[in-house]
């Protein structure tokens, strides 16, 4: 367990702290993050480390099982996208496909923002540990294990009792 998430965790119900940190995901207003970020140990040039805060402090629901692939996944099962026999990709779908095709930095920051948003809106909890340590080293091995995790054939994702 990473000492910033047990931070984070401990001050997750501090709704000023849980703002002011959410303003790192904004670039005009990453300066009102900064103190938050101090307080919880974090630099504030480690962007991986301060966008993950930011993230978790808009969704903190979260869960210590899957990848954020699975965490797509159970969107597109919650948005009732099924997939069909059919060539054409779910809207899910073609967004986890350009996510996995973003360039790293503030174009794959933007996708993965709005899927957590997603998850927000769906009650899906993510990973947050998980994807700070992936993040942290993207690569083809880290593209190809959410894609692993999101179209591996006959997989059922979580269901809302183990969520």
């Amino acid at each position: 367990m990473s000492w910033l998430f047990e931070r984070l965790r401990k001050h997750k119900e501090n709704r000023g702290m849980m703002a002011n940190l959410r303003c790192v995901l904004v670039d005009n207003k990453k300066h009102r993050a900064w103190p938050v970020l101090n307080r919880l140990g974090v630099a504030i040039n480690n962007d991986v480390s301060a966008f993950v805060a930011g993230l978790f402090a808009t969704h903190p629901e979260e869960t210590s099982t899957g990848n954020f692939g699975t965490t797509c996944k159970n969107i597109e099962q919650r948005r009732d996208n099924q997939r069909t026999d059919e060539a054409k990709l779910t809207p899910t779908e073609r967004r986890f496909q350009h996510l996995l095709s973003a360039e790293p930095g503030e174009e794959m920051q933007g996708r993965i923002l709005r899927m957590v948003f997603m998850a927000k809106t769906q009650g899906i909890p993510v990973n947050y540990e998980k994807l700070e340590t992936d993040l942290r080293f993207w690569n083809d091995r880290t593209k190809t294990d959410w894609a692993a995790a999101f179209w591996s054939p006959g997989a059922s994702p979580d269901t809302e009792e183990a969520i």
